[in-house]
């Protein structure tokens, strides 16, 4: 029995169905994993009143539509696979083995290749070139589930879910060929070069120059923050390959696959407080070569090619910071049970238990809004704006929880032993990372209808 929303019946009630009369049609659907089961519900379209169509779009918008609901029940296969990846960590990837890793800020090879024999890396791949073909929804979940206990290693999911992303909406089908197999296998690595010394906010006002010479694309410039670039076969460096066309600064930006391996691409390490393992460098490319047919997308509309993927990224980045906040509560609140205080369990005291139910209500907060995000994007609504409140709000919840989390651990909390301590570092990324919040934020208040603010 289909319990539906109060609200919608009561709209149904005040004035009909599309069709005139009261009666409200019921039928479901959708691809098993890869899909939401939605449910389609035909309801009174009001014309006036305060249950007016706008007012339920504006109010629930891309949870209540006129034609679909919003599902709450897990699905099966999205569990499933969240066992697989808790099991997965239980079995072969303990916290010591982790703590290892972090401290050596760098994720093995191997790890990534036994990742690809259980399907991690090539979920986004199509099935045609060797992949699940995974939507942003999965995609969600088993980037949060990754971050639950390794959040370096979400990184690298993310950026190899990404790149899955780019070649496939964007790439030749001689790249897709070349490429997707190797990435689905766990045998081909890609790094996305965007952030200049000069440019990180202002992507468009980047340096890096690429021209085409002799069959080949001759690449000069230099790249900030570039994840993974030192364990990377090839980065996809956004670089200027034509005039802008007037003030259109996005205009004359091209994506270019440049190979790592040649003398004239220089990688440095940075060494990030948070998200060790990520493998953050500086490039150098110092006329770097790259094949002619190594641009990914149109000539010149690079910038427009990256945001057919915007969403996806940033909903997935969301989902990270949703696995961290979720990590943090529940080891703070195991050992909120175990630590004992003047005779009684800390959690016994108000002193612990608010900021942790704080903390709880914050996660179903960001969890919800990624989640709807999602299955918007799954659903293929519009979701920018959607995608951009979950990966400003996830990322600073996760800052708040795990502040809070370190305060109830005390001391604890501050020994590399602690995974908290690396969650407490590896959350204070996302503000910055892959977009900062304070663009987000203009971002929003553009879409509200507000002056345009940079």
């Amino acid at each position: 029995m289909l319990n539906v929303p109060n609200d919608i019946q009561i709209i149904r009630r005040a004035g009909g169905n599309r069709n005139g009369n009261d009666e409200t049609s019921i039928s479901s659907g959708g691809r098993p994993c890869l899909h939401p089961r939605t449910v389609a519900v035909t309801v009174a379209a009001p014309t006036s009143g305060w249950a007016t169509r706008d007012h339920v779009r504006n109010t629930y918008r891309g949870m209540y539509y006129w034609g679909a609901v919003m599902n709450f029940e897990p699905i099966p296969e999205h569990e499933a696979l969240r066992d697989s990846v808790r099991s997965f960590f239980d079995r072969e990837l303990q916290e010591p083995k982790i703590r290892e890793m972090d401290r050596a800020r760098r994720v093995p090879r191997d790890l990534w290749k036994r990742l690809a024999q259980l399907g991690w890396p090539g979920l986004t791949v199509p099935t045609e070139y060797g992949g699940s073909g995974g939507d942003v929804m999965t995609s969600a979940i088993l980037c949060e589930e990754i971050a639950r206990r390794f959040p370096s290693l979400a990184n690298y999911w993310v950026i190899t879910s990404m790149a899955a992303r780019v070649l496939s909406e964007s790439g030749t089908e001689e790249q897709k060929a070349e490429y997707l197999h190797k990435l689905a296998a766990g045998e081909f690595l890609m790094s996305f070069g965007m952030t200049e010394p000069g440019g990180g906010t202002d992507i468009l006002g980047l340096k890096t120059r690429a021209t085409l010479e002799g069959g080949e694309w001759v690449v000069r410039g230099q790249k900030l923050y570039t994840s993974l670039a030192d364990d990377a076969n090839a980065i996809l460096v956004l670089c200027r390959t034509h005039p802008p066309e007037g003030a259109k600064r996005s205009r004359g930006l091209s994506l270019i696959l440049t190979p790592v391996h040649q003398e004239a691409v220089k990688v440095r390490r940075l060494e990030l407080m948070g998200q060790r393992a990520g493998c953050t460098c500086e490039v150098f490319l110092d006329e770097a070569r790259a094949p002619a047919d190594a641009v990914v997308g149109e000539v010149g509309r690079g910038w427009h090619t990256l945001l057919r993927t915007l969403n996806d990224e940033r909903i997935i980045c969301a989902s990270m910071y949703v696995g961290i906040t979720a990590a943090a509560l529940d080891l703070t609140v195991q050992y909120a049970k175990d630590r004992t205080a003047f005779g009684r369990p800390i959690g016994a005291y108000q002193a612990i238990q608010h900021p942790l139910a704080d903390t709880a209500i914050e996660l179903e907060q960001i969890r919800l809004l990624t989640a709807r995000a999602a299955w918007l994007h799954t659903n293929g609504r519009e979701c920018s704006t959607e995608a951009a409140m979950a990966k400003l709000a996830a990322s600073e919840a996760a800052i708040r929880a795990t502040d809070r989390c370190m305060r109830v651990l005390g001391g604890f909390g501050l020994v590399e032993e602690s995974p908290l301590e690396r969650l407490f570092r590896d959350a204070r990324l996302g503000p910055f990372s892959p977009i900062s919040n304070e663009m987000v934020r203009n971002f929003i208040g553009e879409r509200m209808g507000l002056p345009r603010s940079y």
